[in-house]
């Protein structure tokens, strides 16, 4: 299956949750198998932290570009193209299309970069919503994704509650932890205290943040994987012996660096800086006093939770928290925890029974089909 990126230009002013106004903005998406008479087949994308629009498929000039959900999406997958018109949508700030520091300020013609506003979750799904207005989609059948993507989905269900039919929570949690919130500033600050950052005008110095978005990936991956996963992976084992140096003698040591050297060529620090500030401000209970049966009140969707038993950064417990407070609030939610040994990653990975909850959960919804 080919992809093709599309842009949408939205020339209406955006108000943010900070205060600030995006006056004009381009979200970069792709789409994926056809949309019905009734337009009434269509499931959006939200993706996570380093992801973007490119879900599935490749292109037809680059055949190794695989999208990151592509073992999910497409014929006779669990989000079959064949039944749905599947959307995926880059998110506001990133650094694969739509408007983000990389991209140009209207009112300056140079580069955003650090003058991009900070932007939350719940400004990523109203542009989403205006996307889907362009489109001429007023319902979704669905809106699904994991981690950072399962909160847009919990976000969208809550926010935009006649406009969706089915959410799919997939390794997500209701807010950050103390303990995650800690790991996202420390990785941001690797990032503020490289001395190429330059404030974020590392561009106007010609720079780039590299050995700061090196670490911030390594303090990232770590916590993506399974301890389990990770000494089997790894162990303790060497690359070549004892070398007495702070080179890296450890088979995971040069897997850290490799995973975040990797990383720091093709990922924007600015955008890095932003999309985990938008993880940490994710706490839809805030503005109900901390209950967040309250704040889910206003879901009409059937919900989809899923969580993985190795997963420690985004843990079941975390996603049994959004089950009972659906729960509480009289609605329709569906959970399965699913025995996975790779930790947070495996929302990624092919995983048969997960992959099949998925299918059978959507397999049964409204909506789907010409």
């Amino acid at each position: 299956m080919f992809a093709k990126p599309q842009f949408a230009h939205f020339d209406t002013p955006l108000p943010l949750a900070s205060g600030a106004v995006l006056p004009a903005y381009e979200l970069a998406y792709e789409t994926y198998g056809r949309l019905n008479e009734t337009r009434s087949n269509a499931i959006l994308i939200c993706h996570a932290l380093n992801a973007s629009h490119h879900v599935a498929g490749t292109y037809e000039n680059e055949p190794d570009n695989l999208g990151w959900w592509d073992n999910m999406v497409g014929s006779g997958k669990p989000v079959d193209t064949d039944r749905f018109f599947v959307i995926g949508v880059n998110n506001l700030g990133s650094c694969f299309g739509s408007s983000g520091p990389t991209t140009i300020n209207p009112a300056t013609g140079k580069k955003w970069g650090a003058d991009f506003p900070l932007v939350t979750v719940e400004d990523w799904v109203d542009s989403h919503a205006r996307l889907l207005d362009q489109l001429g989609i007023t319902t979704l059948a669905a809106v699904m994704g994991g981690s950072l993507g399962g909160m847009q989905a919990l976000a969208w269900a809550s926010r935009y509650p006649a406009r969706v039919k089915n959410a799919l929570v997939i390794a997500a949690a209701p807010n950050l932890s103390a303990q995650n919130i800690a790991f996202n500033e420390v990785a941001r600050q690797a990032i503020m205290t490289d001395p190429a950052f330059h404030a974020g005008a590392f561009a106007e110095h010609n720079t780039v943040p590299k050995d700061g978005l090196t670490v911030a990936r390594m303090i990232g991956h770590i916590t993506y994987i399974s301890d389990d996963q990770m000494e089997a992976k790894f162990g303790r084992g060497l690359r070549e012996g004892l070398k007495f140096s702070f080179a890296p003698e450890f088979q995971i040591e040069s897997y850290l660096r490799y995973q975040g050297e990797k990383f720091s060529g093709y990922y924007d620090a600015n955008t890095y800086l932003r999309v985990t500030k938008a993880l940490d401000y994710f706490d839809p209970a805030r503005d109900f006093d901390g209950d967040l049966a309250r704040a889910l009140g206003s879901v009409t969707a059937r919900v989809l939770v899923i969580s993985f038993t190795t997963d420690w950064r985004f843990s079941p417990a975390r996603s049994r928290e959004i089950v009972k407070a659906l729960l509480d609030s009289d609605k329709d939610v569906t959970y399965a925890e699913i025995e996975a040994p790779h930790g947070h990653d495996a929302f990624l990975l092919d995983n048969p029974q997960y992959l099949s909850v998925v299918r059978h959960y959507l397999n049964h919804i409204e909506g789907a089909g010409a």
